[in-house]
């Protein structure tokens, strides 16, 4: 043994009986009934009990009870020298009761401290208590040394057999807690994923509905600055709420989403880029389904790689393409450049920062800036 072995007492789990099963707890007091109807059968079976021997024989049975019960508690709080000094009163109460000639509850209560001690004490405090018990009872044991030596033998592994097994059933109580814990960390962890997957969802959706709405917005308030006529205005209001139309039909797909209702990748793309002016889409590839959080970061970077077109380089043309690779899927949205516009301004800026971040959730990348003809928006996503 280790050091740590011999001073390391059994677990609270092992000592208490807070998990024991109803057979378990029911064997308990069966036993502990059987002890106590020895320590009052051995009492009152002599035939010098009686007046104030009977009255000594209780009180001795009765306190002996109490030492049991506040060992058993002091025990479990892991206290070592209040558990001696109980201990030592119930030897005491055994050596009593056998020059008192009540020899069957001296015998119980010397093998009960014994068995008592291996179970639920340190080995290094429990050997000494357990070796005086038990020579103790070898000692006024009248039957021959074979059979004395065999009881003896036989209680002290009784003892270590109930102490491997309270140990075995605290280690697997505390098993059991650990493996509920671990699954209400992962039940709240899922919780706050998920939440946190709708809030995305919800801001991504809001966040290029209004900022496509601001565009259109502002353009006409410029117009009506600049003293533009009333169809052009007019054209950049009905735009501003078909922005908006577009927004809530997003929503409505992104709760759909959220309940893992998607349509086909292809034709969201297709759709997005048919209602863009020069804009085309070409798909490459093993088309496949892909997983809910890899299809909605596609769909948002390309919305929101289109807005950025319409936004700082009004009228240019726009290339999309989308590649399904063995192990990942790349979207690349590439325009040709142009003038920025009179609302190059407009919005809050965080809206490629935010399909980053996105995309790097799901393990992926997101890669934006010029090259040689304009702006080019690269987004790779494992699947």
């Amino acid at each position: 043994m280790t050091e740590n072995s011999w001073t390391r007492w059994p677990s609270r789990e092992a000592l208490g009986r807070a998990e024991s099963s109803g057979a378990r707890r029911v064997l308990s007091w069966v036993v502990r009934g059987l002890v106590l109807g020895m320590l009052l059968w051995g009492a009152f079976t002599g035939s010098h009990v009686h007046g104030w021997g009977a009255l000594a024989a209780v009180s001795g049975v009765l306190l002996a009870a109490f030492l049991a019960w506040a060992l058993y508690r002091t025990t479990l709080a892991h206290r070592l020298l209040p558990s001696l000094a109980l201990m030592t009163p119930l030897l005491g109460i055994a050596v009593v009761a056998q020059v008192a000639g009540f020899r069957v509850p001296a015998l119980v209560l010397w093998c009960g401290c014994a068995v008592t001690a291996l179970e639920r004490l340190p080995v290094a405090a429990a050997l000494p208590v357990a070796s005086v018990a038990l020579a103790s009872y070898a000692a006024v044991n009248d039957d021959v040394w074979l059979t004395t030596a065999a009881t003896t033998a036989g209680l002290a592994l009784a003892g270590y057999v109930l102490r491997l097994d309270a140990e075995a059933r605290g280690k697997s109580q505390q098993l059991l807690a650990q493996e509920r814990a671990a699954r209400a960390a992962e039940a709240e962890s899922a919780a706050l994923a998920e939440r946190a997957r709708i809030a995305r969802e919800i801001h991504d959706v809001l966040a290029h509905s209004l900022s496509a709405q601001l565009v259109h917005l502002e353009a006409a308030r410029l117009l009506i600055e600049q003293g533009a006529d009333r169809e052009q205005i007019l054209e950049r209001v009905v735009a501003a709420r078909g922005m908006a139309r577009d927004g809530l039909s997003e929503t409505r797909q992104a709760l759909s989403a959220l309940r893992g209702e998607l349509t086909p990748l292809e034709d969201f793309l297709t759709q997005m880029v048919s209602a863009a002016e020069g804009a085309e889409t070409t798909i490459t590839g093993d088309r496949r389904p892909l997983p809910a959080e890899a299809s909605q970061a596609v769909r948002r970077v390309a919305q929101e790689a289109l807005t950025n077109v319409r936004k700082h380089a009004p009228g240019a043309k726009v290339r999309m393409r989308l590649e399904y690779g063995e192990h990942q899927v790349t979207l690349v949205v590439r325009d040709s450049g142009g003038s920025p516009g009179d609302l190059a301004a407009a919005g809050s800026g965080y809206g490629l920062l935010g399909m980053r971040e996105r995309a790097e959730l799901l393990g992926g990348s997101l890669e934006a800036g010029p090259d040689e003809e304009g702006f080019v928006v690269s987004l790779k996503v494992p699947v």
